[in-house]
């Protein structure tokens, strides 16, 4: 599928409201799931979108289930930079997940790695149903 999802026209504001809306996204579904959020979660989940939708044409066009797990790589990368920046070189301690197992640096685990997948598979399948 060659179609953007929210416009042909791929300019600089329709990538700006991508990442602002999935910025608002992100942070609205923080909140819902822990209490709170922090602005560069904002800042990331934004990023992710934005990712996410400059990719569409390529993510839409393979198996849903591999789309979902590239979503879910990318989110997870994105966490872990993010996470690396803010917790450890910053010490902002925005999020710890060394008690979780399989924890990378405390920054990455795969039960967020598989929420991320869930998440990708919902928000892409809803894209492909409605495309």
């Amino acid at each position: 599928m060659s179609e953007k999802f929210f416009s042909e026209n791929n300019s600089i504001y329709v990538e700006i409201l991508v990442f602002v809306l999935g910025g608002i996204s992100y942070g609205l579904m923080e909140t819902l799931f822990r209490g709170y959020t922090h602005w560069s979660m904002v800042l990331t989940g934004g990023a992710c979108v934005l990712t996410l939708y400059l990719l569409e044409t390529w993510l839409l066009s393979i198996n849903l289930v591999l789309a979902a797990i590239a979503g879910a790589i990318i989110v997870t990368a994105y966490e872990f930079c993010v996470g690396v920046i803010v917790n450890l070189r910053l010490g902002w301690d925005v999020w710890d997940y060394s008690a979780l197992p399989g924890n990378i640096l405390g920054q990455i685990c795969p039960a967020f790695t598989f929420a991320w997948f869930i998440l990708c598979f919902i928000f892409l399948g809803c894209i492909k149903i409605f495309s």
